[in-house]
C-alpha cells in the first residue's frame, strides 16, 4: 500500500498517512478551494487502510484552522477510523491545539463527543507552520 506524502501549503495541511506504521498526520491549515476533492483521496486511503490495518493506529491533528467544508471531511476520516477500530484495532486520536486556541480545543471536544475513538487533547505551545 503506497503512502500518502503531501506537503502543505497556505490553504491546505501537510498529509502524512503511513500504512507501515500505522500513525497518519494532518498539519496546517485547512482552507482547500474544494475539501471533498482534497479529502477523498485520504478518506479512500483510509478504506483500503481498513482492510489490512496496523494493530495501532495512530491519528495526529495538528489543525492552526479550518473552515466548515473541512470540518466535514475530517468527520469522514474519523467515520472511516471507527471502521478500523470496530474490527477489534486500536485507534487513538492525537489532537494538538495551540495553548491559546479554545476553538481548536472546542472542535477537538466536539470531535470527541460524536465519535467513538478515544481522544488525547495535547496543548502545545506553537503549532509548527511547516
Amino acid at each position: 500500500m503506497t503512502n500518502i506524502l503531501l506537503d502543505g501549503s497556505p490553504k491546505t495541511p501537510t498529509v502524512h498517512f503511513d500504512s507501515e506504521t500505522g500513525v497518519l498526520e494532518l498539519r496546517g491549515r485547512s482552507i482547500p478551494e474544494n475539501s471533498i476533492e482534497f479529502y477523498k483521496p485520504l478518506i479512500d486511503w483510509i478504506d483500503q487502510y481498513a482492510r489490512n490495518p496496523k494493530p495501532q493506529t495512530q491519528l495526529r491533528v495538528q489543525l492552526e484552522y479550518f473552515n466548515t467544508s473541512s470540518s466535514k471531511c475530517i468527520l469522514d476520516l474519523f467515520k472511516k477510523l471507527e471502521n478500523v477500530r470496530s474490527s477489534g484495532n486500536e485507534v487513538q486520536v492525537l489532537w494538538h491545539y495551540e495553548t491559546d486556541d479554545e476553538d481548536m480545543l472546542e472542535a477537538g471536544e466536539d470531535y470527541q463527543a460524536i465519535i467513538s475513538l478515544p481522544f488525547k487533547m495535547i496543548q502545545v505551545e506553537e503549532v509548527d507552520k511547516k
